[in-house]
């Protein structure tokens, strides 16, 4: 069941949750029905990556887990207002943009990486601009300075030795919006865009732009899980059996993606979660590693809250592995990915009855 939001219903109960002041202490969540099955409002954006959390809601994959979908649409820039408002339970996102908030007290675990990729770096073509070092004293556009898309250019620029601390930097980062960013590029203003697919793939081809950094390809990033599953604090706490299940949906829902991306662009379509050009979806999607991993996202949460400790962004003396730990959690009946031939959607099993 797919709403835009939220039902007047809930925007009552949250209202009343907010004028209370107890936020997540109020038990205005989730709950199990009368039929057994626990309902679950689940935050997803228009995003292309989000393919397995789509799909996990459309082909049974969380049905199967005894869940009852009720899709809570956020715009990405704003899915931690809704965790903070108890207006959501689940979701899946850019483990970088996480990680500030994290550390000031956001009350979400993460619970699963679910793929690499989605994140590139590009210049228009003749600009000389290649490589990571040839971005060092240029402009870079980006759609908030607090966002993932920043948080990677800032890593890429550290690792090749070109400072970001804005007192001293080496890089200027100018914020447009992402319907502003390609004009931008094109005007001069800034000479390199750092953005998220799948309106950077479709910049990229249409402007037949250079690609300097890929996180799905460069060496840099395409090991690293970008993207994570996570759960709300207030469910892994109440209910950490709904948060196991959701999570063995997601990866369920990632390996079956990694194997059908052309299907799973037709479907993310068909059910007007995303827009675009099939192909070039099912291509974006491709070139993504969706092989799911709850020992991956947890290594990508190690190695960027260690980096952005050390550009500043986190607090300087933020510990690494107990910044994973504190932001993690592991289940015992949930196994660290699943196979294509365990993924097969419960709602294909049905129809082949």
């Amino acid at each position: 069941m797919k709403i835009n939001f939220i039902n007047r219903f809930k925007w009552i109960r949250t209202a009343v949750c907010l004028l209370s002041g107890l936020f997540l202490a109020c038990a205005c969540g989730s709950d199990e029905q009368d039929d057994g099955k626990f309902r679950l409002r689940i935050a997803y954006s228009p995003s292309l990556c989000q393919a397995p959390l789509h799909l996990a809601v459309e082909l049974g994959f969380l049905e199967e887990e005894g869940i009852i979908a009720e899709n809570v649409q956020v715009d990405a820039a704003h899915v931690q207002e809704a965790i903070g408002a108890n207006q959501v339970d689940v979701g899946f996102g850019l483990i970088g943009k996480f990680l500030q908030p994290l550390q000031n007290g956001l009350p979400i675990k993460f619970t699963a990486g679910i793929h690499t990729g989605c994140i590139k770096i590009f210049a228009l073509p003749g600009s000389g601009l290649s490589k990571i070092a040839d971005l060092k004293g240029k402009r870079i556009g980006v759609p908030g300075l607090a966002g993932a898309e920043a948080l990677i250019a800032k890593r890429a620029l550290f690792m090749n030795g070109i400072k970001t601390d804005p007192r001293d930097g080496e890089v200027e980062f100018v914020v447009f919006s992402r319907n502003e960013l390609g004009q931008a590029l094109q005007n001069g203003v800034v000479d390199a865009v750092s953005l998220g697919d799948p309106v950077a793939a479709q910049m990229i081809e249409s402007y037949n732009a250079t690609t300097i950094v890929d996180t799905a390809k460069s060496p840099e990033f395409a090991l690293e899980y970008c993207c994570a599953a996570f759960v709300s604090k207030l469910l892994a706490e109440k209910h950490p059996e709904i948060a196991a299940a959701f999570t063995r949906a997601i990866l369920k829902a990632s390996a079956w993606v990694a194997e059908h991306p052309e299907e799973a662009a037709k479907l993310q379509l068909e059910y007007k979660y995303v827009a675009g050009n099939q192909k070039l979806n099912s291509d974006i999607l491709k070139s993504y590693n969706y092989k799911p991993s709850v020992k991956g996202g947890y290594d990508a949460i190690v190695l960027s809250s260690g980096q952005l400790a050390e550009l500043g962004v986190l607090d300087k003396s933020t510990n690494p592995e107990e910044f994973a730990k504190n932001s993690y959690i592991f289940f015992d009946d949930v196994k660290d990915t699943y196979s294509a031939e365990e993924s097969l959607p419960p709602k294909f099993k049905k129809a082949d009855k």
